[in-house]
């Protein structure tokens, strides 16, 4: 097995792990971090992809590289807006979690249903 192949077997399971862990965990922050884990297994297949095209004899394209590096920076700036997005929930419902069978407990503003 050649350390590319391993490399995107890799990938691959972490694309893998990543679903699980977003469909299976109720907490956000795991989403978060589950939608993480599948954004860093598809960083590693399209690399990979890319350094088989150029084994095979294709011209060098900097073109994945660009697009990896770019895919990362928003990753990252889609992360943190997530986290400050679970702050403010915290900060105004003192929870993390919507309740959904309770609704009741949920704040309401006065006077919004008149």
């Amino acid at each position: 097995m050649t350390p590319s192949t391993l490399a995107g077997l890799v990938g691959a399971a972490l694309v893998g792990l990543g679903l699980y862990g977003l469909i299976v965990n109720p907490q956000p922050l795991r989403k978060i971090l589950a939608f993480n884990l599948i954004g860093s297994g598809v960083f590693l297949v399209f690399g990979i992809v890319a350094r088989k095209g150029a084994a095979a004899g294709f011209p060098f394209d900097p073109v994945p590289q660009a697009m990896v590096i770019t895919g990362i920076v928003v990753a990252f700036a889609a992360s943190a807006l997530a986290v400050a997005l679970i702050l403010r929930l915290h900060e105004e419902t003192g929870q993390v979690l919507l309740d959904e069978e309770n609704p009741a407990s949920l704040p309401t503003q006065e006077g919004a249903g008149k």
